[in-house]
């Protein structure tokens, strides 16, 4: 029992914020490219040979493979958050969870505000049986990295609240222009209503509503100033949208999802307006290998 209570003391001082930090900093830094490149690049091809048939059963839309996949690639913008997570902002993180979940089963259940849908397939454990588990890992991300690229794109314009919002909810509205058609063209979800590549206008209505709530809470939450000065020591916060570019804008293409692709593309552009893009491949493990 004293040898256990030790190890735990010794876990919990190894645990302190900035330590705790500094691993993952490392960690994200030295797996940087296989994070944001080769996941999503594998994750593209595991689904487009799951929605064409060409896995076993076992392997064919593994929701375990999504989700743990998923986690991975969103592990740059949690250790780019990590440090800023006070109660407050926790407390925002819990109440957009709470949400995502309410409005979600709202959604399958009722078909407002997203329109008439259904799962294809199950994305990880469903809550009730309706909606995946690992819902606020798939959502809300997507959301943040929108905020925080328009706090980039926008510069001190984006201490306005009226312009961060409207800009952040255009920029939720481009990722969804190609997360959406994607999803539908590999069978992750159906709608009743198709009119934009499977997709009813209506689904963007209910973005526009949640990516509100999202942003409300992340200006509540967050101190802009402390994401701000994240942002430019950590140059990697923003991977986690480098790899939807690349999972999502190669499903399109395959697909020849047009606009989806052009809007990607466009996504891409304005990473790399922010140097986003730009790592150098020494610095990670596979760059080292390869480069040796």
């Amino acid at each position: 029992m004293a040898e256990w209570c030790e190890r735990w003391s010794t876990w919990m001082s190894a645990a302190d914020r900035q330590t705790a930090t500094a691993r993952l900093d490392a960690l994200v830094r030295e797996h940087r490219f296989t994070i944001a490149v080769v996941f999503p690049l594998v994750g593209a091809v595991t689904l487009l040979a799951s929605a064409e048939g060409l896995l076993p059963p076992p392997l064919t839309y593994n929701p375990f493979f999504v989700l743990f996949g998923t986690m991975v690639m969103r592990l740059p913008l949690v250790a780019g958050v990590f440090p800023l997570l006070d109660r407050r902002a926790t407390a925002a993180l819990v109440a957009l969870t709470v949400y995502s979940y309410g409005i979600e089963l709202v959604g399958v259940r009722t078909g407002w505000p997203y329109g008439e849908f259904s799962y294809g397939v199950e994305l990880g454990p469903m809550l009730f049986g309706e909606v995946p588990l690992g819902l606020p890992v798939f959502f809300f991300p997507l959301v943040l990295n929108a905020y925080l690229l328009v706090l980039l794109l926008l510069g001190r314009r984006g201490e306005s609240a009226l312009p961060r919002l409207l800009s952040t909810l255009a920029v939720v509205l481009l990722v969804d222009l190609v997360l959406d058609p994607g999803a539908v063209s590999i069978g992750f979800w159906e709608y009743t209503v198709e009119q934009f590549y499977g997709v009813p206008w209506s689904n963007y209505e209910g973005w526009l509503l949640s990516g509100t709530v999202a942003v409300l809470l992340f200006d509540w939450g967050f101190d802009r100033a402390g994401l701000r000065r994240r942002l430019e020591s950590c140059e990697f916060m923003l991977d986690d949208l480098v790899s939807f570019v690349v999972l999502w804008g190669g499903i399109n293409l395959f697909y020849a999802n047009w606009v989806p692709v052009g809007l990607a593309v466009l996504l891409g552009a304005g990473l790399l307006w922010t140097d986003r893009f730009d790592f150098d491949l020494s610095e990670t493990r596979v760059g080292r290998a390869v480069l040796r």
